[in-house]
């Protein structure tokens, strides 16, 4: 059973992004009443000792920022949509919430003990120099000695395995009495080393179907630690699962992989130092 599709980073067609621009559908789209992302986050933390200054980027409708809060650290999320930061302060206060772009950002004076980064959102850098934005925000961000985590998928899972590509998958659900299905297709662009995300969505009232496009960039594990290496970080963990988004998923107590883990899930799970 593959893992769930991420959320969020989607191009419309004609307009607004629906999920970004609805942050409620898209809690109800990808629910985590476990807030199981948020809790392997935090186990990844305290196992690493990392200080109690963190960043949440890309952290959308705060969910996971907020679990970080309620253990009891200080947090910032940093997202680019408006939309997705005014549900966080509404619906999950305590952290502070900014708006800035993962590819290249500055807190200024602020500095942290963590990078957190979930749900692929670092694959929507897709070129080389905006990765190297990230690493050398992060490394600006960062305290010496502070972690960097991230959870994404894993671009090596691709190397000829086709089981996610090309066919169409539906899902189908209600939210506020309305009825709503969504066709995703997965295609690899090669030359651009991108996995691209074509879905449609269609609701029970009639309205014509939204077509949006979206796209990640494919991360091989060994290029992810020739990237942190030049930016100063050492890696620490980087394996395939368990994570929140694996079969099975992570649960409290489970070992993490290592360095010399295994790759072949689709999802990984980094954990870098900065030296």
């Amino acid at each position: 059973m593959s893992a769930p599709t991420d959320p969020g980073g989607e191009q419309q067609e004609h307009g607004a992004n629906l999920l970004t621009e609805h942050p409620a559908l898209y809690e109800a789209r990808f629910p985590d009443p476990e807030r199981l992302a948020g809790r392997w986050a935090e186990d990844c933390l305290r196992r690493h000792a990392a200080g109690h200054r963190v960043l949440d980027i890309g952290c959308g409708t705060g969910r996971d920022a907020a679990h970080l809060s309620r253990a009891g650290r200080e947090v910032i999320g940093a997202d680019l949509s408006e939309a997705m930061l005014d549900h966080a302060r509404e619906h999950h206060p305590g952290p502070t919430y900014t708006r800035a772009d993962l590819r290249g950002f500055d807190l200024g004076r602020r500095v942290c003990d963590a990078v957190v980064c979930l749900d692929s959102a670092l694959l929507y850098c897709h070129t080389n120099s905006q990765l190297d934005g990230f690493l050398a925000s992060c490394r600006a961000a960062l305290t010496p000695g502070g972690l960097l985590v991230c959870e994404m998928r894993n671009g090596a899972y691709f190397l000829g395995r086709t089981d996610l590509l090309d066919t169409p998958t539906v899902n189908t659900w209600t939210y506020d009495g309305s009825s709503y299905r969504s066709t995703t297709t997965l295609t690899v662009d090669r030359a651009a080393q991108l996995l691209r995300r074509t879905r449609i969505w269609e609701t029970g009232d009639g309205s014509a179907p939204l077509r949006q496009h979206s796209a990640w960039r494919l991360l091989f594990p060994q290029e992810i630690g020739h990237l942190l290496a030049a930016h100063g970080f050492d890696v620490l963990a980087l394996y395939d699962g368990p994570g929140p988004r694996t079969e099975p998923a992570w649960r409290e107590g489970d070992v993490p992989g290592v360095a010399s883990g295994t790759a072949d899930g689709d999802r990984l799970h980094l954990v870098a130092r900065l030296r």
